[in-house]
């Protein structure tokens, strides 16, 4: 599979809305949205998003959405039903999101059980297409590639922050920084890896200087 196409690799576009990194290793997941992609596009006949109930106080903070007060979150499910539908849609796939390990850090400790086959960063690959660029929110990279509109339309009238929403931008953004990338032909998986990739057990690591890499 390393040799084929990109878009023949099993990619999952993932973002969650937590509590907050200050709260450590009792952080709690509030919101996930999931998208997988087929032939490099959003596929939202098969996306998965829900709100879970972290059966606590959630303190009011300027990150977190003010759609989730505790009484709206009281209603969802619990992370004990919402695991096992990650666990499905996510063992063996290769988790794309912006930041990645953001959400990778909070993904493996509150679902230890999930195992992606590889995790893929749309901003390591923002920073070797836009170099000496510092704008690399994820909101400004689709407003820049004029993605909004079609995000908020895919992800049913969401908005940015939340978790949908950010799952299918994402999964926009990954073949649109893709296509930038100076080629000879299609970008193999292998490339896909080598050049967006982030370790699975390790923290985030510094993109290279030098030129982008030419890719196959």
């Amino acid at each position: 599979m390393h040799n084929q196409p990109w878009t023949t690799a099993p990619l999952v576009a993932v973002d969650l809305e937590g509590t907050g990194s200050q709260d450590r290793e009792t952080e709690a997941i509030l919101e996930v949205g999931v998208v997988p992609l087929d032939a490099g596009r959003p596929l939202m006949a098969g996306s998965y998003h829900s709100l879970v109930n972290p059966e606590r106080h959630v303190p009011r903070r300027s990150w977190i959405s003010a759609s989730f007060s505790d009484d709206v979150l009281a209603s969802a499910p619990p992370l004990d039903v919402v695991t096992p539908e990650l666990v499905t849609r996510l063992d063996g796939a290769y988790i794309v999101g912006h930041n990645v390990l953001v959400d990778w850090r909070l993904l493996s400790l509150r679902c230890p059980g999930v195992r992606p086959a590889a995790l893929i960063d749309t901003l390591k690959l923002t920073r070797l297409v836009h170099r000496g660029t510092r704008r690399h929110s994820l909101t400004a990279l689709l407003a820049h590639y004029q993605l909004t509109d079609e995000v908020t339309q895919l992800a049913g009238g969401g908005e940015p922050h939340r978790a949908l929403w950010d799952a299918v931008g994402a999964a926009l953004l990954l073949g649109t920084l893709i296509a930038e990338l100076p080629s000879d032909g299609p970008v193999s998986v292998s490339k896909l890896r080598e050049v967006a990739g982030q370790p699975i057990g390790g923290g985030a690591t510094e993109d290279a200087p030098g030129q982008i890499p030419l890719l196959f």
